[in-house]
């Protein structure tokens, strides 16, 4: 399969659990698939292989400089597991937050744009919900 097809593929079932969690996140299929972080566990599996591929193409993982970094993502196979490293962390994070919220209670309306954000914007999502988990409290 092309990687093409393997991006589009992990980002639309990524998309895919990510709109459970915003719209339905006490949907029984949704609580099943978070709980045994199913998507997680596949998008990981999609990122090992890619990088498998990446270093048997003799590809290094030289992290050392930004100037390594940039020259190892000028690689297909290498920005393919990139991107699938963020589509895995992010949906962890956001299940991590409605695990949070089980206890916190706070109001799928506030929940929503949390969510969102860590899907679009990673970081930005996990600060909004740290904001709002402080005031909470």
């Amino acid at each position: 399969m092309a990687s093409a097809e393997i991006f589009s593929i992990t980002s639309t079932t990524a998309m895919g659990m990510w709109l459970l969690m915003i719209l339905a996140p006490r949907w029984k299929a949704t609580t099943f698939l978070m709980e045994y972080k199913i998507i997680p566990i596949l998008l990981s599996s999609v990122y090992a292989i890619y990088i498998f591929i990446s270093l048997s193409s003799g590809g290094g993982m030289d992290f050392g400089s930004l100037a390594s970094v940039m020259e190892l993502f000028t690689k297909e196979d290498a920005v393919l597991a990139g991107w699938v490293h963020y589509l895995a962390f992010d949906l962890l994070i956001g299940m991590w937050m409605l695990k949070q919220n089980q206890s916190l209670k706070i109001h799928q309306l506030l929940m929503a744009p949390c969510l969102f954000f860590t899907f679009m914007l990673g970081p930005v999502g996990f600060l909004l919900f740290t904001a709002i988990k402080s005031l909470k409290k």
